[in-house]
Parts: C-alpha cells; sequence; structure tokens
C-alpha cells in the first residue's frame, strides 16, 4: 500500500503518516466550512434578502481589518501554535452559542449579520492557520511534492462538508448541523499537537530558536511588513485580485443562471450539480496533476495557469456571451483556485523567513481577502446598480484583473528567486561563524592593527593578500614599517610603496643601502632609481662601483633592468664585461657564493638578454637549491627563450615552484599554448604535468584561450576538465566580452551529468558488495578482493566530487555565476535548510532540459538516501565486471590503475574481458600492469 500510495502521489518513507494527519486537518476545516456558510448564507438571504449581501461585503472588509490587527499582534506577543489552539476552541464555542440561538429561535437581524461576518472571518483565519502550520512541517522540496495531496483533503472537506450538511439539516435540522459542526473543529487539536510532536519539535529546531529570537522584535505592523518586502507585496496583489476575479465570476455567473433558469428548483438543482461537478474535477486534478505540474513548471508558471485559463475563457464570452462560457470560466475558478493555484500561492511563500511568514501571510489571507472581498462588492454596487450597466460588462472588468494579475505573477517570479537567495546567504552567514572572522580580518582596520602589532608572518601575509589593491588609508601605516626590525617587512613595504609618488622617505631608503642585505639594498637602489632627482648618469657613478659589493651588486641588476630596452646605457657603463666578469668570479671560486648574488646574476643575465650564458639560467632551474630555482624561474620568463621550456614545464610538477613556472610560461604569450598542445599531442606530458595546462592557457583570457578550454573539456580526464572548468571561468569572467559558447556549454553539461551518474552507479554498486562481504563474513576470506574494492570506493568518491565541482563550474558560466555559488556553497555546507533552499533556487533557475539531469544529481547529493532504491536517480546494482567494465573508460583520480591492480589480486579469469583492448591505456604504468596481469591470466589458461 505505501509503494502504491509514494508511486501514485509522490510520498517518501516518513511522509506518509504526517501527511495524512496534514490531509485530515483540514479536510476537517473545509468540512465545518461547508456546514456553517451555506447555514448562515442561507438564513441571511431568506430572512434580509439577496440585495443586502454587498453591504455584507463590504461590513467583511471593514471587521477584517479590525481582526488582523488584533491578530497580528496575538502573534507577535504568543506562540503560533498557542494563538491557533486557542482561535479554534473561540471558533468552536461561538458555533455551539449560534446552534443554542437557532434552536431556542433568539435569531434576528444584528445576530445574523454577526455571523454572516464571523463565518467569512473563520473561513479566511482557519484556513490560513492550516497553510502557515503546513510551511512549518514542510521545507521547500517536500511542500513542492506534498502540499498537492494534502490539499486535496481540503477539495474533499468541501464535498464531504456539503452532503453531511444535507442530510442533518433535513433531518434534524440548521441548529444540529452547526453544533456537529462546532464539535468537530475540537479534532484539530490533538492533529495539531501530534504533527508539532512528530515534525516541528524534532525536525524544525532551528526554525523554532529563530521564531523565538525574532517574535520580541516584530514590532513592525504586518501592512508595513508586507510594503517593505517585494515579494510579499507581490503576494498580497496577487491574493487580493485573484478573490475580486472570483467575486466577479461568481455574480456573473449567478446573474446569468438566474436569468436562464426562472424556477428556483431547477436553478437550485443547476447550482447544486455544476458545484459538486467543480469540486470533483478540482478533487481529481489536485490528486493526480497538481505535483507533476509543480515540479515540471516551477511556482511561478504554475500560477499563470489560472489567470490565463480565466483571460482566454473571457475571451471566449465576449465572442459568444452564452451561458455555457460562463460555466467554463466558473469551472475553472472553481477547480483550479483550490488546487493548482493554492498549492503555488502556498509554495511561493516558502523563502520568505518563518517569523515574517507567521506575521505577514495571516494579515494577506485575512484582511487582503476580505479587503477585496468587499472591494468587489463595491464595483459590483457602482457598477451594476448606480450606472445600470450589463453583468455582460464585467467580464472587461475581469480581463483587466487578469492582466494586472498575470503582471504581478512575473514581478513575483524575481522575487521569490531573490528570496531564497537572501534566505540561504543569510542561513549561511549565520551559522558559519569563521566567514565573519575572514571579514574581519580583511577589514582596513585590522589590517592596520596587524601592521601595528602583528609578528612578521602575520605583516607578510598581508602584504600578500593586499598586493593587488592600493589602498591610501594604508600608506602612512606602510611608512611606519619602514622603521620595522624584519627586512623583509621593510622590503614587502617599499614594494608597496613604489605606487604612491607622495611618500617622502627617501633619506630612509637612502639608509637601506648601507644594509647588509641584497634583497633590500637592492629594492631601495630600485626605489631611489624611480623616484629621486637623481639622473642615471649621476646614480650609476655614485653606486655601480661602490666599496659595498651589496650596493655595487644592486647597482649592475638595476642597470640591466633599466638596459632591457636601453643598449646604449648598457654600453655606456659595460653591462655586458661587468656580468661576465661577475660570471667569472662566480664560476672560478672556490668558496660558497651568497644566493642573494647568485640570484642577481640570474635576473641581470635575462634582463641583458645574454644568450650566450643562459646556459647559467638553465643550470640553475635544475638547482637542489629552491631559493636558486625561484629566481632561475623569474629569469626564465624574463628572458622567454624556447631554451627553458622544457624545464619550466617539468617544475610543474614542483608545488613550491608551480605559481612562480605558470607566470613564467605566461611571459611567452599565447604561442606557448601551441607549444604545449604539440607536447600533449606526441604524448609528452605526463599525467602530473597535464593537470596544469588549463592554468596556463587560462592566464591569457582571449578567446583562442577560450576555444582550447573547451576542447579540453571534451576529454575523458576529470582531472584536466576540472582545472579546463575553473580556468574558463576566469577567462569569462575577467573578459565579459568573449562570445560565450552556451549551447556547447550546456551539451558538456548534459554530458557530465551523465558521467556523475555512471560514477554513482559504480561506486553504489561496490558498496553493496562490500556491504555483502561484510554482512557474509566473507572479508577475512576475500581480504584482497576487499581491499582493493574499498580503495576504488574512495578514489570514485574523490571522482563524484570533481564532476560535481566540473558541473557547477559550468552551470556558472551559462547562469549568473553569483547565483550558481550561492547553490554550490549551500548545497556543500552542513545546514540542512539551506541545502533545501537551495534545490528551489535551483530549479527556479535551470531551464527545463538541464533541469531534468541536474537537479535529480544534486538532490541526490542534498538528501543523501541511506539505499539507492530511495535515489532519485533510478540507479541499477552492477556485478564486479560490470563495474571494472566502466572503469576502464574512466579517466581521472587513478581509478583506471586500481580497477586493473583489483583485476591482478583478484586471481578471477572472469574479470579479464574488462581489461581489453590492452592498446587503451596511454599511461605507461597502468599499460604495463594490464599487459602483465593479461599475460598471466592467459598462461594460466595455457
Amino acid at each position: 500500500m505505501k509503494k502504491i500510495i509514494a508511486r501514485t502521489f509522490g510520498l517518501r518513507d516518513g511522509e506518509i503518516h504526517i501527511s495524512f494527519l496534514m490531509q485530515l486537518y483540514i479536510f476537517i476545516i473545509i468540512t465545518v466550512l461547508l456546514i456553517v456558510k451555506p447555514t448562515v448564507n442561507a438564513l441571511f438571504v431568506s430572512t434580509l434578502g439577496a440585495d443586502d449581501l454587498p453591504y455584507g461585503y463590504l461590513l467583511v472588509a471593514f471587521i477584517a481589518v479590525i481582526t488582523s490587527y488584533l491578530y497580528s499582534k496575538a502573534i507577535r506577543k504568543f506562540s503560533f501554535i498557542k494563538v491557533t489552539v486557542s482561535s479554534l476552541v473561540f471558533f468552536c464555542l461561538s458555533f455551539i452559542a449560534l446552534s443554542i440561538i437557532l434552536y431556542f429561535k433568539l435569531i434576528n437581524g444584528f445576530t445574523l449579520y454577526f455571523y454572516y461576518i464571523f463565518v467569512s472571518l473563520f473561513a479566511v483565519v482557519a484556513t490560513s492557520q492550516f497553510w502557515i502550520f503546513a510551511n512549518m512541517v514542510f521545507n521547500a522540496r517536500e511542500a513542492k511534492r506534498i502540499f498537492g495531496f494534502i490539499g486535496a483533503g481540503a477539495i474533499a472537506g468541501g464535498i464531504f462538508g456539503g452532503y453531511l450538511t444535507s442530510l442533518i439539516s433535513s433531518n434534524f435540522g440548521n441548529e444540529f448541523a452547526i453544533f456537529t459542526a462546532a464539535l468537530l473543529i475540537l479534532f484539530c487539536i490533538p492533529i495539531i499537537r501530534k504533527v508539532f510532536q512528530l515534525r516541528i519539535k524534532y525536525l524544525n529546531i532551528f526554525q523554532r530558536k529563530q521564531i523565538i529570537a525574532n517574535q520580541d522584535k516584530l514590532e513592525t505592523s504586518s501592512l508595513k511588513l508586507i510594503l517593505k518586502s517585494k515579494h510579499l507585496t507581490y503576494i498580497a496583489f496577487i491574493t487580493g485580485i485573484g478573490v475580486v476575479v472570483a467575486k466577479l465570476v461568481d455574480f456573473q455567473f449567478s446573474d446569468f443562471a438566474n436569468k436562464s433558469i426562472t424556477d428556483s428548483d431547477e436553478l437550485a438543482a443547476f447550482f447544486g450539480f455544476w458545484f459538486s461537478t467543480f469540486n470533483v474535477i478540482a478533487l481529481t486534478v489536485q490528486l493526480f496533476f497538481t505535483n507533476k505540474i509543480l515540479n515540471r513548471l516551477g511556482v511561478s508558471s504554475t500560477l499563470l495557469i489560472l489567470p490565463l485559463a480565466i483571460g482566454l475563457a473571457g475571451l471566449l464570452f465576449l465572442t459568444f456571451p452564452e451561458l455555457w462560457v460562463l460555466i467554463i470560466i466558473k469551472g475553472i475558478d472553481g477547480s483550479f483556485k483550490q488546487s493548482l493555484n493554492k498549492a503555488a500561492v502556498e509554495l511561493s511563500v516558502m523563502p520568505i523567513p518563518v517569523h515574517e511568514k507567521n506575521q505577514a501571510k495571516s494579515y494577506i489571507d485575512v484582511a487582503v481577502d476580505s479587503i477585496a472581498t468587499g472591494f468587489a462588492g463595491f464595483l459590483l454596487i457602482f457598477l451594476i446598480k448606480n450606472l445600470d450597466l450589463s453583468t455582460s460588462y464585467i467580464t472587461v472588468i475581469v480581463l483587466l484583473f487578469v492582466f494586472i494579475w498575470i503582471l504581478m505573477i512575473y514581478r513575483l517570479r524575481e522575487a521569490y528567486f531573490n528570496s531564497f537567495k537572501r534566505n540561504i546567504e543569510k542561513t549561511l552567514t549565520l551559522s558559519a561563524e569563521n566567514k565573519t572572522q575572514n571579514k574581519k580580518d580583511n577589514s582596513l582596520f585590522n589590517i592596520k592593527n596587524i601592521f601595528k602589532e602583528g609578528s612578521e608572518s602575520e605583516i607578510l601575509s598581508i602584504f600578500d593578500r593586499i598586493k593587488n589593491y592600493k589602498f591610501k588609508s594604508l600608506q602612512k601605516p606602510v611608512i611606519l614599517l619602514l622603521s620595522h626590525p624584519s627586512n623583509k617587512v621593510k622590503i614587502a613595504a617599499l614594494e608597496y610603496l613604489d605606487y604612491f609618488d607622495d611618500n617622502n622617505i627617501l633619506p630612509i631608503v637612502e639608509a637601506f643601502v648601507n644594509e647588509k642585505d641584497d634583497t633590500l639594498v637592492y629594492v631601495s637602489l630600485d626605489y631611489i632609481l624611480e623616484h629621486s632627482n637623481l639622473k642615471e648618469t649621476a646614480f650609476f657613478n655614485k653606486y655601480l662601483d661602490h666599496k659595498s659589493s651589496y650596493v655595487a651588486n644592486g647597482a649592475l641588476l638595476s642597470l640591466a633592468k633599466l638596459s632591457e630596452n636601453n643598449v646604449a646605457l648598457a654600453k655606456k657603463y659595460g653591462l655586458k664585461e661587468r656580468l661576465e666578469k661577475r660570471i667569472e668570479i662566480f664560476e672560478n671560486s672556490t668558496k660558497e657564493t651568497r644566493k642573494e648574488i647568485v640570484a642577481g646574476l640570474l635576473l641581470s643575465i635575462a634582463y641583458s638578454k645574454m644568450k650566450s650564458h643562459y646556459y647559467f639560467i638553465n643550470n640553475s632551474l635544475v638547482d637542489q637549491k629552491n631559493y636558486i630555482v625561484k629566481f632561475a624561474i623569474i629569469a626564465a620568463g624574463i628572458s622567454s627563450d624556447e631554451l627553458f621550456l622544457d624545464n619550466l614545464i617539468s617544475l610543474l610538477q614542483n608545488k613550491k615552484h608551480r605559481k612562480s613556472a605558470i607566470r613564467a610560461l605566461k611571459s611567452y604569450g599565447p604561442r606557448i599554448i601551441n607549444y604545449i598542445l604539440e607536447l600533449d599531442a606526441k604524448d609528452e606530458l605526463n599525467s602530473s604535468i597535464k593537470r596544469f595546462v588549463p592554468k596556463i592557457i587560462g592566464t591569457f583570457k582571449d578567446q583562442n584561450a577560450q576555444n582550447v578550454l573547451i576542447d579540453i573539456l571534451k576529454g575523458k580526464n576529470s582531472t584536466s576538465r576540472l582545472e579546463a572548468s575553473l580556468a574558463l571561468k576566469k577567462v569569462l569572467l575577467s573578459n565579459e566580452n568573449l562570445f560565450s559558447r552556451k549551447r556547447l556549454l550546456k551539451s558538456f553539461i548534459v554530458k557530465e551529468s551523465a558521467y556523475y551518474k555512471s560514477i554513482l552507479q559504480i561506486l553504489i554498486s561496490l558498496q553493496n558488495l562490500v556491504n555483502q562481504d561484510l554482512l557474509n563474513e566473507s572479508k577475512v576470506s576475500n581480504q584482497k578482493i576487499y581491499e582493493g574494492r574499498v580503495k576504488l570506493i574512495n578514489a570514485l568518491d574523490e571522482e563524484l566530487d570533481k564532476s560535481f565541482s566540473i558541473l557547477f563550474n559550468l552551470l556558472s558560466l551559462v547562469y549568473n555565476y553569483n547565483d550558481i555559488k550561492i547553490i554550490q556553497n549551500a548545497i556543500n555546507s552542513a545546514i540542512k535548510e539551506a541545502k533545501i533552499n537551495s534545490l528551489e533556487l535551483l530549479e527556479n533557475l535551470l531551464e527545463s532540459n538541464l533541469k531534468a539531469v541536474v537537479l535529480p544529481i544534486a538532490e541526490h547529493k542534498v538528501l543523501e538516501p541511506d539505499n539507492y532504491k530511495s535515489s532519485i536517480l533510478k540507479l541499477e546494482l552492477l556485478n564486479d565486471l560490470e563495474c571494472l567494465t566502466q572503469l576502464m573508460n574512466v579517466s581521472g583520480s587513478n581509478l583506471r590503475f586500481l580497477a586493473v591492480d583489483f583485476i591482478n589480486q583478484s586471481n578471477n579469469k572472469d574479470y579479464l574481458p574488462a581489461l581489453l583492448p590492452l592498446k587503451k591505456y596511454r599511461n605507461p604504468t597502468v599499460k604495463k600492469l594490464a599487459y602483465d596481469t593479461y599475460l598471466r591470466f592467459t598462461s594460466k589458461k595455457r
């Protein structure tokens, strides 16, 4: 039975019980409404006449505003559960009082007006409380699946209540029908308490704390709260316009029916038949179509169905002003309003914070609904009575309101999306304490404090972070650092101050020239040359032959740098001869030369373009000392000679020098792309280097770089795809003028989604086999197979993470980068509320073809189902051979090597087909292992 319910209505494990309780709750509320409303309305019309109905509408609107004000104050002061239970008890006692009045025939005009208004308020207050409660019980994803099912209880209550009223009233009288309704209300109270215990108390602890924490802060009136939020304002307008249209349609339908059917009994039968039919249609739509339509179209598009259908039917009525057309219009309103439209409206409120939702939604459902009813009554009095217009003109007014209705829905679409974003951002910010700390650390105030009191490492770290941002407000604090005891800090400060022309620090910098620190001396000389009034001739005459080797070496480097584009200057001071002399001294020296001198020589050779001594740079690229290698890389980048390319590319494997090597390779210009691609085509790049190729390509940020990165995305290697997607993201973000190939990127998203699903299927299959080994206690006897599977599972986990990152990197290239970043951060967070809201945000962002493949993956990652059967991805279990065969087509995370090793360790000839063909292995290590394994197995056969 559970499977049938789950398959038919989309309910999942753990949701059936709670959904039926909520469905029973709304069923009782609507049953009560359908008992008391027809009874009170009939008494009102029969005693006072139909002409008093519009005045009843106006009174309802007036009283609703006062009631809404008092209700909002109660919501702010007391918990929502207490207010709801108290109001239900109040409704019960009031209806008991009415049954007593009817029994003793004490009814009069005042009593009729009072209860006519009271019943109207009961209709909006009780249903509003239910839907607010439902919003607290279910999250956005659950609500989309479940609201259609529990909403069917409202329609069923409408059908059942009508029949129950006829049965009791005809046999026992109206007073007993009202008394029955009063007793039925009390059954809602234990349902509320049970649901609270089962769901809210256990699952929504964060929300309940948030409600309590914010109740004291909600001093703003409901109206101000709504007007302050675009989202709530649009919902209020949509609700109000929907009510006005419904009242106008109802009046027009009743008027035409009354003119067409003169006999009162026939008219009653006509109304009874069509109202029952509308409810049956509504119930069918609610049970079997609402969930599917909501999941397919989303909230905003589903909201459009009702006004568009009424609008089209209204145009049909202008062409054929007949009763049958009005039956269609009334049927659309009666069937869709309580099914599709009701579920969509309630879902549209989901992104609003709970404490605001409780207050604002109550006001919208009570005050706005009632005011709209009063406004409809005013329109009818003014148009029909005062202007004496035909009721056919009402259709024109309906079409006008429908147009505004549709416009408001389009406005709501954007507000709905933005509310989810704000909700996720707020949740993540509140929960991630380290984020707040990082923001504080990045503030200029904290930077100044670190400059004043921080350690050497802290100050250098700050300089590294702000080196590309020249803040004028930091100029003075940085100048003060020139008196810091650390030479490294002085160097960093001087390099930062080089950007500013008004430092007035030349006397301090000139004093640094006499320090015994090569780097500080060089940076100081460079600063003096750039910022002093000293001419080049005077500068080099003063420092180039200085008695201090530190000063002379620094001046020589400055000369080499300045002579890069000034051959005459180089000749004037004999740069070439000076450098050759220094190199000769270095090569003939038996003592170890200071590393700073070697670094200076490397840079000087590069700046002076002395190709005859490039061997010195090339040899230094493979030096054992990291300091020498670092400056050799810089020198190679300055020279941009092809001689250094192989060594620079090889250094990509070394984590310490990787960034420097990438910067150096970038200096070669776009031609480096073709060089690297040629090496790759010749299979001369190993996998540890290949993964960094996209980073190098991405540094150029032009159309060619984009095209090459897109070509890499077509490949099988997941690591290369990940790096390519990251690089492409940086390229497109930094250069908006590039032609974005979104259609191709969308095809990559579809392809990556399929890849993710296939990897997940292998992972779950292997995990299932491992679990079976543990259950059957076969782990000990098959230790190697068990360990092999565990290694594969760990590698597959890594592969899934990479694929998921690739998927969202690609999405950020097609859609708004910040939106995708918010969604990805939320999914990867540990906060359930943010995870769930991110799915709703993603669903509203994606177009239908991508939604079908991406959303199930995101939902699987968020919900983390206990087993493959409960996964929305509909995965199937594979056996070992099927898993291994599929893994042979995977390139990344060392998976192919682990799969071949597993076959080798298993000694199972049944796995041999997975190894073939042997020529598919490009990696020499994997190829050799596969070949040796194949030979071992085939030799055993012989």
